[in-house]
């Protein structure tokens, strides 16, 4: 779907929530929560409610850079007619087609208008975008036609601050100290916004001990380092993450690096001359130094601080911090395929190239000869050694040593392989081609270049939330939609079987058959994180 189409689809949705100052309204609609009565809008048999703020007080002026504030009783009426604002970001995204601002911090609710007694599973979904761009606004995440298909569990779709808003590190300038906080604040936001969830999805029919977090790219890593932070298993008790783990993230050094690079860039010193500047003019300069459609920056992560993120994730699984909460998770065949596509050969090789130079500047003698013997071994045009090794970093080998390390805690994983081929050029089974199909979104198909075969969408779909329901993605014969049972075994050290996802043939296999990863060559690199 090119801009002018989404510009279509997303700006007559636009409009700012009013407070509700008279009765006239329908009281069937509305929904009483902590901090107000919020009415949504109803199509068909679905009802919506958009713009819901989860925090007491936007994150702007004195607030800009702090933690999310948490929210006050209040006994207002407000309309939930329309999505917040989209985050501030560089441009190229579809959420950024839509007004943004500081001001950004809302969710919205998507569930049928049928009253049950029983309370229905809920689940949140956190977009991606390498934290740096994305927000609720995609179109891809509107959920109607999802709810519509799955009437049986309710559908969440939460906001967080990204880029140098979200992940800024500024506690090492000489007015930083107060702004600790500052390299994770997008997770913050995350997880106020399932405080929100938790403590007001019963009153729109969720069940609250029921909630599974859901996420692709950014917002799937954001899944799996959730877990790590205290106090989070109170808020969900699944996760469900498409192509994203715990080494997407960076270190205090890194973290560092980025943000001086951004304050010569700009001019400024100390948090007081940032605070002068206005979000569009840091990011304009942003734009230009780490823009992700602009120059593939892919440097802002959030940082392993050893105070909210563990300074080594992997070990934190590995000792049983996630071992009560159960995994769907996996990885797509041709991962930076998209982003071939998206840039060009010409643009990828000379971005591969630094960052190849980079990557293995980091490693030991032993460990580069092993990594260039694997890229010697692929045939191919000139990209596919790097876009290969870059998926096997950033996505699939890391993808793989969640599920081991889960496992290996007592953990439960069921783990996915993703390969349905894009018919558009150079994608392949690329990063973020399988959102049209977990979305019930054909019509957009900027990373597909067609509609995949409607019943494997249906299939998938009904195992994400089958999962969500149970705990458990398998179906039986009577609910799958091609009336063949699916039994998804767990994940084990043994076997180390994975659901493949073929457009026409779902089945299991063991990994050694599918050689996912590389276990002497490539494995290892799941140890330097990102970028």
């Amino acid at each position: 779907m090119n801009t002018s189409e989404v510009e279509k689809q997303l700006m007559p949705q636009y409009g700012e929530n009013q407070k509700i100052i008279d009765s006239d309204y329908d009281q069937s609609l509305a929904v009483k929560c902590i901090n107000g009565t919020f009415v949504g809008k109803k199509k068909e048999n679905i009802i919506s409610y958009k713009g819901i703020p989860f925090v007491g007080q936007q994150p702007v002026g004195d607030l800009r850079w702090k933690a999310p504030v948490d929210i006050i009783p209040n006994d207002g009426v407000y309309e939930a007619y329309f999505y917040g604002k989209s985050p501030v970001q560089s441009p190229g995204d579809p959420a950024a087609l839509y007004p943004m601002g500081e001001d950004c911090l809302y969710l919205n609710i998507w569930k049928t208008d049928e009253a049950t007694a029983e309370k229905k599973p809920v689940i949140v979904w956190i977009y991606g975008g390498g934290f740096e761009v994305g927000g609720v606004t995609d179109p891809q995440y509107d959920c109607h036609k999802f709810i519509q298909e799955n009437p049986d569990v309710i559908v969440v779709t939460i906001a967080y601050r990204v880029s140098f808003f979200g992940f800024l590190h500024l506690s090492h300038l000489s007015d930083g100290k107060e702004y600790q906080d500052a390299s994770n604040l997008g997770l913050m936001d995350q997880i106020m916004a399932l405080k929100w969830v938790h403590e007001n999805i019963a009153a729109f029919g969720g069940d609250p001990d029921n909630v599974t977090i859901w996420g692709e790219s950014a917002g799937g890593a954001s899944c799996t380092l959730l877990p790590l932070i205290k106090g989070s298993h109170q808020y969900f008790k699944r996760v469900i993450s498409q192509s994203g783990a715990p080494a997407q993230m960076r270190s205090e050094e890194q973290a560092i690096a980025c943000t001086d690079k951004l304050m010569e860039a700009l001019g400024c010193k100390t948090v007081a001359d940032l605070q002068k500047l206005s979000a569009e003019e840091i990011a304009d300069t942003w734009t230009r130094l780490y823009g992700f459609y602009q120059v593939l920056g892919i440097r802002t992560f959030p940082e392993r601080d050893g105070l909210y993120l563990p300074l080594d994730p992997w070990e934190a699984y590995a000792n049983g911090a996630a071992k009560d909460i159960e995994f769907l998770q996996g990885c797509d065949k041709d991962e930076m395929n998209t982003f071939l596509g998206a840039i060009g050969v010409d643009a990828w090789n000379a971005w591969s190239d630094g960052r190849k130079a980079e990557k293995l500047a980091q490693l030991t003698d032993k460990e580069k000869e092993l990594v260039e013997s694997w890229c010697n071994d692929i045939q191919g045009e000139s990209y596919e050694p790097t876009v290969q090794l870059f998926s096997q970093i950033m996505f699939i080998a890391p993808q793989i040593r969640l599920s081991e390390e889960q496992t290996k805690a007592g953990g439960k994983s069921y783990t996915y392989y993703y390969r349905v081929e894009s018919s558009l050029p150079l994608i392949k089974a690329g990063h973020a081609s399988e959102l049209s199909v977990v979305f019930a979104h054909p019509e957009l198909d900027d990373f597909t270049g067609r509609a995949y075969d409607e019943t494997f969408c249906k299939t998938v779909r009904k195992m994400w939330v089958q999962f969500a329901k149970t705990g458990n993605p398998s179906l039986s014969a009577e609910i799958s939609p091609d009336g063949k049972a699916k039994e998804w075994p767990l994940y084990d050290l043994k076997d180390r079987q994975v659901m493949v996802l073929d457009e026409f043939d779902i089945h299991t296999a063991k990994e050694s058959e599918l050689r996912i990863v590389d276990w002497e060559r490539t494995y290892f690199l799941t140890n330097y994180y990102m970028p």
